[in-house]
């Protein structure tokens, strides 16, 4: 497994869906973008920004229950990659115990920001997922490019968000 950092949250050019960029810890190389929903990628980018709500959101209100129940969340991997969907599960810590819940990627990041809690995604996915050599196919030659000069200003979200 590799560990990944969020590194934002920028829109697809093509289709505006959002995408959440994860990058390497060790290797800014290695790169793996997951295209998700709008809820998902506002949840993302106001934990980025430090962004607190005056109500708790739903990843908010699961962090409180979790800790109200006695839990951690101790890490998130991103396991599998079937027919263009990410598989992942988040491992929760309950005294000796160790939860595995199945989960949207999108989610398991979510609670990973709010609880500090590392990401992992499993080699075998960053295969999968692996952009093609340019001379392959020229749109994915240029999404390879786009997501290799991506800067930290394009993830400003200014609100557009919901």
């Amino acid at each position: 497994m590799i560990e990944m950092v969020v590194h934002g949250v920028t829109l697809d050019p093509v289709s505006q869906m959002p995408i959440v960029v994860l990058k390497a810890r060790d290797n800014e190389e290695i790169v793996l973008p997951i295209w998700i929903g709008a809820f998902e990628a506002n949840g993302i980018a106001m934990k980025l920004q430090n962004v607190d709500p005056p109500r708790p959101m739903t990843y908010d209100l699961l962090r409180n229950v979790i800790t109200d129940l006695g839990a951690v969340v101790d890490r998130i991997v991103i396991n599998d990659l079937r027919d263009s969907t990410y598989y992942a599960e988040i491992y929760l810590l309950h005294g000796n115990n160790t939860i595995v819940i199945d989960s949207r990627p999108s989610d398991a990041i979510n609670l990973a920001l709010r609880f500090d809690a590392p990401i992992f995604v499993v080699e075998e996915v960053l295969e999968k997922s692996r952009v093609p050599e340019p001379e392959e196919d020229e749109e994915k030659r240029r999404l390879k490019e786009w997501l290799d000069n991506i800067r930290p200003e394009d993830f400003e979200t200014g609100g557009e968000t919901s």
